[in-house]
């Protein structure tokens, strides 16, 4: 499914590039038809006004003093004091003592390994019987003769029968159709 779908690409984008390749073929050689435009007018550039002095600039007005307000605000009430709570002190009871580790024996003290040595296997193993029991043969299946004519097979008919034609005209109904003119 994939490689369909990707030659058609492919192709499709050849194509493409084959027309755009031709188009620009085609523009390339018009353009050395044409005679040579003349070149464009030169522009003159325009000159930049001369900027006043800074001299010449009016001062910045003053800034406007502000009035300072007459009224006072009035004062945040005070937070109530809260009464201190005391707390009893803890009981004084001791801790238990966590019950110490037994001390491990040293590993000199070990006792030493056994020395005693582990039994050989046998390196020369029975031999493997040579002659493999037969497997007894079994009777060959008859099956029954091939008859020497076959049945014939069923025939089929060489003719189509004709397609009934379709009527093209849409008989009128009279229900639908507009009433006669007197």
């Amino acid at each position: 499914m994939a490689f369909p779908k990707l030659f058609f690409i492919s192709s499709l984008l050849v194509v493409i590039l084959s027309a755009s390749s031709t188009q620009m073929i085609h523009a390339a050689r018009h353009l050395l038809d044409t005679p040579a435009a003349a070149p464009p007018p030169t522009l003159a550039i325009p000159t930049i006004p001369s900027l006043p002095n800074p001299t010449q600039l009016p001062p910045l007005p003053s800034l406007p003093t502000l009035p300072k307000p007459s009224n006072t605000l009035p004062t945040l009430p005070t937070a109530p004091t809260l009464p201190k709570t005391t707390l009893p002190p803890l009981p004084s009871i001791p801790l238990p003592t966590l019950p110490t580790a037994p001390t491990l024996p040293k590993p000199a003290t070990l006792p030493p390994l056994p020395s005693t040595q582990l039994p050989t296997l046998p390196t020369n193993l029975p031999p493997l019987p040579t002659s493999l029991p037969q497997i007894p043969s079994l009777p060959k299946p008859t099956l029954p003769p091939v008859p020497a004519t076959l049945p014939p097979l069923p025939s089929f008919p060489s003719t189509i029968p004709s397609i009934p034609t379709i009527p093209t005209t849409i008989p009128s109904i009279p229900f639908f159709s507009p009433p006669p003119s007197n």
